[in-house]
């Protein structure tokens, strides 16, 4: 299709249609573009005054749109888009893309969204919400910068998701039949909610019972004060077998050689990007360790045996097509908090992963990969509507059923 051929298409549409049918539509398509834009630059490992200013910036421009197209549409006298002038042209092609994506792009999208199913080798799972302020008789907020926004309304910053997910995997041994993995992910330790508040939570999982393996798929903290809180938080956990932590792109803003040090004093192994290979039950696992991309140089993996069942901690699910190119069984990842945000049918909005919403949260299979994103624990603003904190607890289940992608 020629620019001509084109340009002479979206004028017919543009004609052809009333601007109270085109307006909210275009509006539509415009927030949409953007947001997935914001969500697909907050995966990039940029600074992070840019992305505090772009985030307000997108933001702005979506709410923007509404005026914009009505002045554009010029509602109150020709209630018709201008084509005279590249300019204008510019414009009007831009209102016409944007109904295009608002009523037939961004609704499949949101199908496809909604239709996801989660891996097949997930053969049961079960949710317990605890509502933590309830437990301790008071509201946990502590002393952050934020700690009034979790008063708001309908927010669930305090009621805790304990989560218990059992994976049905053909190719473990038998003596790792029941295995248990604590997964917690995006403490975000900054004064809100407080320290009891983590300490009743790192209670509940041990009265579960003590896990075979604990992985911390990072953003530990989120203040240059709060790595005092690691030891004393980290250090109620046990385990069976081995403990992992990474770190993510918040603790990239702190003292990162501080907080691996903290992490280490808890008694977790800090992997960093780098890999190991353990005794589990007699049997061998690499354990890895990916950071990317805010730190580098990404794990080796080329003097890995192959054959042995990897378990990769990534931040971000970003690293899916890393993992599948890796061989990787079962991957942990957090970052994106299950959009923090979620709204009643449509799901999550802000999600910083280039795939957008696509792996918000829960589990995913692409083959040879299994994926698990945890909501975490926390966040930089305490904000938890429609989408509560979460622990997970994992259980390996060794079995023969075939999967497909």
């Amino acid at each position: 299709m020629t620019p001509e051929t084109l340009a002479a298409f979206l004028q017919s549409v543009e004609r052809s249609l009333p601007w109270w049918l085109l307006l909210p539509g275009a509006f539509v398509g415009h927030g949409y573009l953007f947001i997935v834009a914001l969500n697909v630059f907050y995966a990039l490992p940029l600074p992070r005054k840019l992305l505090k200013y772009t985030r307000k910036a997108d933001l702005l421009i979506v709410f923007a749109g509404p005026v914009l197209f009505a002045i554009l549409l010029d509602v109150f006298d020709t209630q018709r888009l201008s084509w005279n002038g590249s300019v204008p042209t510019f414009l009007s092609a831009y209102v016409v893309l944007c109904w295009i994506v608002g009523v037939a792009i961004a609704p499949v999208c949101e199908i496809f969204y909604l239709l996801r199913r989660p891996a097949p080798q997930l053969v049961s799972e079960t949710a317990l919400t605890v509502d933590v302020a309830k437990e301790l008789g008071y509201a946990p907020r502590g002393s952050g910068r934020d700690a009034r926004l979790c008063a708001l309304p309908l927010n669930q910053c305090f009621q805790v998701e304990f989560t218990e997910k059992t994976l049905l995997l053909p190719r473990i041994p038998p003596a790792w039949d029941g295995l248990t993995i604590l997964h917690l992910t995006d403490l975000h330790l900054c004064g809100t909610p407080d320290r009891v508040f983590y300490h009743y939570v790192m209670d509940r999982c041990m009265k579960a019972g003590v896990p075979d393996l604990v992985m911390l798929t990072g953003d530990i903290v989120d203040s240059d004060w709060h790595h005092r809180w690691v030891v004393p938080i980290l250090g109620k956990l046990r385990w069976n077998i081995g403990a992992f932590a990474i770190l993510g792109n918040h603790d990239g803003w702190r003292d990162v050689s501080l907080i691996r040090r903290r992490v280490r004093r808890a008694g977790l192994v800090m992997l960093g990007n780098n890999w190991q290979s353990i005794d589990v039950r007699g049997e061998r696992m690499i354990v890895v360790g990916n950071e990317a991309p805010w730190f580098t140089p990404m794990p080796d993996l080329g003097k890995c045996t192959d054959g042995v069942f990897r378990l990769l901690l990534s931040h971000t699910p970003d690293q899916i097509a890393w993992a599948r190119a890796n061989k990787i069984d079962l991957m942990l990842a957090g970052h994106v908090h299950g959009g923090q945000i979620r709204l009643p049918l449509l799901g999550s909005v802000f999600v910083p992963s280039r795939y957008s919403r696509k792996y918000d949260c829960g589990t995913f299979f692409a083959d040879p990969t299994i994926m698990h994103v945890g909501r975490g624990l926390g966040g930089q603003h305490p904000l938890r509507f429609f989408c509560k904190p979460e622990v997970t607890r994992i259980i390996l289940r060794k079995g023969n059923q075939p999967f497909a992608a």
